[in-house]
């Protein structure tokens, strides 16, 4: 078992997590589909919420109650998640500035922009790996938002998968807007990559948010990919930029929602916590030590992504060589069905 989801508190856990998917999938498809919808999700609400996080912590700073008591000041106010954030929001205005073709949207130059930013969003989650591992080598941690984290050797192989992930992008000036203005269509992007991304993303989300996995491990991760398998082809950076967008902004306000802290206190009946909480709570961790500790599950799907992802990043090296092809400036899996279908929806000048 990867989780705790059994128990009297199974069926919670398993409603929430289906629910935030199917919101998720709702949501992207209210915000790709139209000009509207984008612009709310992802300008009109991260205007608002920009400017109530300022408020926070300036009135925190102030010494005012209401700050310092606030669920986003008191735990969602690490680094990680606000870079997140921002960095998911700056792929969702650039994705819709190349799919509407807005200003430089429509330049040769921004076409490499998803690449970009979808390495810095890898970047992050990089560091926040090795960050675990040095902080914590093979003993438990605390860390700025409470929550107790467990470093090692899994820490390691998964930056280090992360780092090839980023290299496994190929096509990078190769992306495209939609026929019907839906979507940014990036043809070379196909299963492969979606399933090499979605083992090292989940491993990583396994290993440095354990709290949260259970949501954006696992939601979070099979809304774009169920679309982009099934109806979205092509599609993928996109949703996967938007739901995560969406979600963060939710966790940002709302973290409370998903949480349980280092004391054991869960505010909600579906807060789910990974098998690296041997038995199941957080109640007898010590800092510096490996007291209630079972590292197995995040050192099997972190040697799993990093064994994918070196596989995918060797298919791509041959096929790089056997066809003499740059990976980056050209393409790589043009033979694939995945590929083709992909291809068919795109505005290819």
């Amino acid at each position: 078992m990867l989780f705790h989801v059994y128990g009297d508190h199974a069926l919670s856990q398993w409603a929430a997590m289906l629910c935030v998917l199917l919101a998720l999938i709702l949501l992207n498809e209210f915000a790709r589909r139209t000009k509207a919808g984008g612009l709310l999700m992802f300008g009109v609400i991260p205007a608002v919420l920009t400017v109530y996080f300022i408020v926070i912590v300036i009135s925190a700073a102030g010494g005012a109650q209401w700050a310092l008591e606030n669920q986003t000041y008191v735990y969602m106010n690490g680094w990680f998640h606000y870079a997140k954030l921002y960095a998911a929001l700056a792929g969702c205005i650039g994705f819709m500035m190349i799919k509407y073709e807005w200003g430089i949207g429509k330049t040769h130059w921004f076409k490499a922009f998803p690449f970009a930013i979808v390495a810095i969003n890898i970047l992050i989650a990089v560091v926040s790996d090795f960050e675990s591992a040095i902080n914590g080598w093979n003993t438990w941690w605390l860390s700025s938002e409470g929550v107790w984290l467990y470093g090692g050797w899994h820490n390691v192989m998964n930056g280090i998968a992360g780092i090839l992930n980023i290299l496994c992008m190929t096509g990078w000036w190769c992306v495209y807007s939609s026929k019907d203005k839906k979507d940014m269509i990036w043809p070379d992007m196909i299963w492969v990559y979606i399933v090499v991304y979605d083992v090292w993303n989940f491993a990583y989300t396994y290993n440095c948010l354990p709290t949260h996995s259970w949501f954006c491990g696992v939601a979070l991760l099979l809304a774009p990919t169920i679309a982009a398998l099934l109806w979205n082809k092509g599609g993928w950076i996109m949703n996967r930029a938007n739901t995560l967008c969406i979600w963060c902004m939710f966790a940002q306000v709302f973290p409370l929602f998903q949480e349980t802290f280092h004391d054991g206190t869960q505010f909600f009946p579906w807060a789910t916590i990974t098998t690296q909480y041997a038995d199941g709570t957080v109640n007898t961790i010590v800092e510096g030590t490996s007291a209630n500790a079972d590292p197995t599950a995040m050192t099997v799907v972190s040697a799993a992504a990093l064994i994918v992802n070196i596989i995918a990043f060797g298919y791509i090296v041959y096929k790089a060589v056997t066809t003499k092809t740059n990976p980056y400036t050209g393409e790589i899996f043009t033979e694939f069905k995945y590929y083709k279908d992909s291809a068919k929806r795109a505005e290819i000048e």
